[in-house]
């Protein structure tokens, strides 16, 4: 087959995809052989679809192609053979091994022997060699993972496992440049050609005596052309574009929705206020473009040059300009579309990054304000409000998440922010006018603000709008009366007087939790459109006689709606619970999707983001990209990935004159995005800015806030709530940004530090590098956290009972797909979108001590939240079973370090259960402790199990006959008086005899079997209370974390303390708000890489500098300098008092 014949066969196989065609692309796969789908072939594999799995790989190899080949397929019938035996099913297992295994014995006559004597065993792991094999799941998991070894090695794969990067509907592009010049070889071109079919050549009829073309023909393509250029070929969605209405001038768009139409088609009649009119030449807007005003919908557009471009001596009177654009961006209009807009390019969108702003936490919602046009309103996961000039980078408001009147909340509230005090942004908008803006936080309230300019921000109103998350808010002026409209959690939809705070309206009907609202007015009618999570959409009027509308998002998506910026065209954005998205524009007159547009990909998490601007372009955030459209085409225009750094699915909010677009980044910060009149207009400020920086003296700048024209800004992760103390970092010509008074002190070399040593002192982020992992779920605080084995993902439970994954990828700047803190990680999920979290039924949430355990391999984590255990498939997120219920609850959880199906599980009271989760069995019960078991740690070495109580108790058991060997007290220090139920934690040291115990009073080292004390480290401030401390992976470094926030590196073989990181190196200044660390953990390959979950709910991971190498110096023995160590004896075997 030519090369060409093979590119088509791809441009099918995409077009086939976009078009959901799924059977039909794989079976054209295998068919051509050029391309073999992995992702298909491992959820075949997951799925145990083996006899797909067989005919897939049939279409580019045989059993006896080649030694790769033949081991596939010899690890897919093995397996599926082993699977037939554990389920005892000997007939099929028999029927494997006779018709799928025997062709291997004339290869290895042994082999097959061993295998075929599985059939005589009761359990086939009662071969040694077939010991370890866990449940079905886990072993199609590894196999898996040797199956994509073996197809990347086998040469007959080459060239086969990438497919080609090709730009979104190409052959649909391909198709609407061959009918642009088909149509510009007619005779007799007419403005509105009629397309018919795609098997002939296209050709107009003759001008004189010809029939015109049949509206209702039109529509099948989905739309009628203007000038110059055809429509890519209908969309595939839910909802076929359907043909305009007839003609009311009393009928208002909304009342399509909520009447049964005209089902004659006619020609296209402006739907929108009386008295707008169209230009009869659409074509002189290539000429003169203007932004229509939106102040008087009834302007006319024409100009005086209407006439001119039709006299050009081109066909259809397109320039050579025009005739040269990519098809997907010729003007293009459609049945029951009357209005006519500026053509716009590429060029026109904000695409360049001109300003980093630091944030400090992960964004969750932006809106620039309607009239000062670089004012951007932030709001954040954590409950922060900011407000940034993002011309200067300056920050003029930050407020942080605080009730103003807690004594008239609900009970309910109140009970919510005793168990959590924050709560996350969900929603920030301006009033039409900026004087006042809105808050919707995920607790119950809303917050109005007065806006008088600069840094002033003031209270305004606080309403308690909804019973749990309140999701949107938008403002609306029915009867010229501002009003905020809200909706939440509890299915409904309320209207507020902003100046009185008075309910005005409740609108009940919908039966999932409402997601959002679009407030809007067409001629004198004013009314709402609200969407549920279920995908439903609905429509009110102000008044109390229910919904008008009811109907399916496309793909039942949880979707958000909003106008075009003159108010004429209506757009949706959503994404369903199989991480399907849709951006589509709808025909108010019929209710029904009017475009789909292309090009958004699968998610795993999150809904995506959108936004509109110019009455042309559409722009949402996808697949760590920002894709714009014109509002015209339903192919993508362009994407950009913003330098990088962007998270799967960012929050995007464009300015109201479309030359500045804000992103938020994985870094918890903002990027701003300009075209040449956004950066013209950055610049300007900026260079204010610059001035007055140069004239204030005497002012310290803390760090720089923005960095400018991908300067990177050092001071990521920051919060800067002073005004006053901010001064705008300096830029140099070279686009570098610092600011000028924190010069760094010259780095002694490792001899010049011996002779002066003094204790790492870190207060600044640039002394650090610090990422707080962005999260667009709740903030919960952070009760467990650990890295996964491969060191390639972080987990967390949070105090909620949900679990969180945030996984690294690898790419050019991650290459080993490591954590670290250079590149951000995505917060991951399965296309489900489920979450794994653990049975909470009737737990209470106070007094439960959350616990989880990861496998060796990383393939399942067990965990417990005072209810159930449940065990979780780490790939699918999926319970695969629970056990346990309590009482008694589990409070600690290890795995056996020689069997992933032995677990060690402490219990609330005091016993210890060695649990065979295979079997469901408790193998022995152990007694020792007096009150619950907090701690657990195996030594592989010793045979031995370590555990520790909340009555600061070791226990050290025998694995061999799980008796208990010795036991001790910790020595508390003098004068230190733990708090009742303090958690004790045991971890072995590498060379797995010595033991790190952590306490809040102590870090102390031990000696097992016999739990002799060699060391103990006793904090100088009796107030800071240790929350966690870790090993790192070498051993040779404990990470520790305390209540006030600060933390601590200590060298393990002397238990010297050589650096203090405090807590504004990392964390943004928030007076009013409390945020420490509760747990540590320790990259299990990175020895100075340490993560730390906060109770704010965030993730910070940190290394050091790379100029540093680790984090400070161990002092010397003989200095005196460092804190000091004390050698303490073991103590007796009684309880302290």
């Amino acid at each position: 087959m030519s090369s060409l014949s093979r590119e088509l066969v791809f441009l099918i196989l995409q077009f086939l995809d976009e078009e959901k065609f799924k059977d039909t692309v794989h079976r054209l796969e295998k068919e051509s052989g050029f391309f073999f789908n992995m992702r298909y072939f491992e959820d075949c594999v997951t799925n145990g679809e083996w006899d797909e799995v067989e005919n897939y790989l049939s279409g580019f190899t045989k059993v006896d192609d080649n030694r790769y080949s033949m081991k596939i397929f010899f690890e897919i019938r093995k397996q599926k053979y082993l699977e037939a035996l554990d389920k005892h099913d000997h007939a099929k297992a028999v029927d494997i091994l006779v018709k799928d295994l025997k062709t291997f014995s004339t290869f290895n006559e042994e082999l097959f022997k061993e295998i075929t004597l599985l059939l005589t065993l009761g359990n086939f792991r009662e071969n040694e060699q077939l010991s370890k094999y866990g449940d079905t799941k886990t072993a199609r998991g590894i196999m898996l993972l040797e199956l994509k070894k073996l197809i990347e090695a086998n040469p007959l794969f080459r060239d086969k496992l990438q497919f080609p990067g090709l730009k979104n509907s190409r052959l649909r592009t391909l198709i609407n440049q061959s009918l642009n010049w088909q149509h510009q070889l007619c005779k007799n071109p007419r403005p509105n050609p009629d397309i018919k079919t795609l098997f002939t050549d296209h050709t107009c009829g003759q001008p004189n005596g010809s029939r015109a073309p049949s509206p209702a023909t039109s529509s099948l393509m989905g739309s009628i052309p203007k000038v110059g250029g055809f429509p890519p070929l209908g969309a595939h969605g839910p909802f076929q574009p359907a043909p305009a209405p007839a003609p009311t001038p009393l009928t208002p768009p909304l009342a399509g929705w909520m009447t049964n139409p005209a089902s004659v088609p006619h020609q296209t009649v402006s739907a929108g206020p009386l008295g707008l009119t169209v230009p009869s030449n659409a074509a002189s807007m290539l000429k003169h473009p203007r932004t229509p005003s939106t102040n008087n919908l009834a302007m006319d557009y024409q100009t005086a040059d209407s006439e001119h471009m039709l006299k050009r001596s081109r066909p259809f009177g397109i320039s050579d300009e025009a005739n040269n654009m990519p098809v997907n961006i010729l003007p293009i209009s459609y049945p029951g579309q009357s209005h006519t807009h500026t053509l716009y390019s590429s060029n026109d969108l904000p695409k360049t990054v001109v300003v980093k702003l630091a944030q400090g936490s992960a964004v969750r919602s932006m809106d620039f304000h309607p009239i000062q046009h670089t004012l951007l309103l932030v709001g954040t996961n954590i409950g922060d409000i900011t407000i940034w000039e993002v011309g200067g980078g300056e920050r003029l408001v930050l407020k942080n998440f605080k009730v103003w009147d807690l004594g008239s909340c609900s009970v309910p509230l109140q009970a919510s922010l005793a168990n959590e005090s924050t709560a996350s942004v969900n929603r920030v908008t301006w009033s039409p006018d900026g004087s006042i803006c809105g808050v919707a936080y995920s607790k119950h309230i809303v917050h109005i603000f007065s806006y008088y300019g600069g840094d002033d921000l003031r209270n305004h109103l606080e309403i308690e709008a909804h019973i749990g998350n309140v999701s949107d808010l938008a403002f609306s002026q029915p009867n010229k009366q501002l009003c905020i409209i809200t909706c939440g959690e509890d299915k409904t939809i309320k209207v507020w007087d902003v100046v009185t705070g008075s309910k005005q309206y409740t609108f009940d009907g919908h039966e999932a939790p409402v997601y959002s609202v679009c407030p809007h007015y067409k001629e004198n009618i004013q009314f709402i459109f609200s969407t549920a999570i279920d995908g439903k959409i609905k429509a009110w009027l102000y008044d109390n006689l229910g919904s008008r509308v009811d109907y399916d998002a496309p793909g039942h998506s949880c979707t958000m709606m909003a106008y075009s910026s003159d108010g004429t065209r209506l757009f949706s954005c959503g994404t369903n619970k199989e991480g399907e998205s849709y951006i589509v524009e709808w025909n108010e007159s019929e209710g029904a999707v009017k475009r789909t547009y292309h090009g958004l990909g699968k998610r795993s998490v999150g809904v995506v983001q959108f936004d509109t601007t110019k009455n042309r372009f559409l722009v949402a955030g996808d697949e760590y990209l920002i894709k714009f459209w014109d509002m015209d085409n339903v192919g993508m225009l362009m994407s950009t990935d913003a330098d990088g750094g962007l998270p799967a699915s960012p929050c995007i909010r464009f300015n109201k004159e479309g030359t500045l677009l804000a992103v938020s980044t994985n870094e918890n910060g903002i990027k701003i995005l300009a075209n040449a009149d956004g950066v013209r207009l950055v610049r300007l400020i900026e260079s204010r800015a610059h001035d007055a920086s140069r004239s204030a003296s005497g002012t310290v700048a803390k760090g720089p806030v923005m960095g400018t024209y991908g300067a990177s800004s050092s001071a990521a992760g920051t919060s800067i709530g002073d005004r006053s103390a901010i001064v705008p970092a300096m830029v140099g010509l070279n686009g570098d940004s610092r600011s000028m008074p924190d010069v760094k002190p010259r780095i002694l070399d490792d001899s010049d530090k011996s002779k002066v040593w003094k204790l790492t002192e870190i207060n600044e982020p640039s002394q650090l590098h610090s990422l707080r992992l962005p999260d667009t779920l709740l903030a919960v605080r952070i009760i467990r956290l650990i890295y996964t084995n491969s060191g390639s993902a972080i987990l967390v439970l949070t105090y909620n009972a949900v679990h969180k994954l945030w996984k690294w990828q690898r790419n050019e700047r991650n290459p080993t797909g490591k954590a670290c803190t250079s590149v951000a990680p995505q917060l991951w999920q399965p296309s489900s979108g489920i979450l794994m979290t653990n049975d909470i039924s009737e737990t209470n949430l106070e007094d439960a001590v959350p616990c989880f355990a990861l496998s060796k391999n990383d393939s399942y984590v067990m965990s417990a939240s005072g209810g159930k255990i449940s065990l979780f498939n780490m790939m699918t997120f999926k319970t695969m079973t629970t056990f346990m219920p309590p009482p008694p609850a589990a409070t600690f959880l290890a795995f056996h370090p020689q069997d992933n199906n032995i677990i060690a599980i402490g219990m609330e009271d005091s016993s210890i259960q060695i649990y065979n989760v295979r079997v469901d069995e408790v193998k022995s019960k152990l007694k020792g402790h007096q009150k619950k078991v907090t701690g657990l740690a195996f030594s592989n070495v010793l045979n031995v199990l370590v555990s520790s109580g909340a009555d600061a108790q070791l226990c050290v058991w025998s694995t061999d006959a799980w008796e208990k060997q010795t036991s001790k007290f910790l020595q508390i220090p003098n004068g230190r008086v733990p708090a009742p139920n303090t958690q004790t934690r045991v971890q072995f040291h590498q060379n797995q005899t010595h033991v790190l115990v952590v306490h809040e009073t102590q870090i102390a080292i031990y000696e097992a079997p016999r739990l002799e004390c060699l060391k103990q480290w006793v904090p100088r401030e009796p107030s800071s209370s240790i929350t966690d401390a870790t090993y790192s992976c070498d051993s040779q470094s404990i990470f520790i974390s305390f209540e006030d926030g600060s933390l601590s590196v200590l060298t393990s073989a002397t238990l010297r303390l050589r650096c203090k990181i405090n807590p504004s190196a990392y964390l943004p200044s928030n007076p009013s708000m409390r945020v420490y660390p509760l747990v540590v953990a320790g990259h299990p390959s990175e020895p100075n890489q340490f993560a730390v979950g906060l109770t704010d709910g965030g993730v910070h991971v940190l290394e050091p500098l790379e100029s540093e190498g680790r984090w400070g110096t161990p002092p010397p023995l003989e200095n005196g300098a460092g804190p000091s160590v004390t050698s303490a004896p073991a103590s007796s075997d009684q309880q302290p008092r």
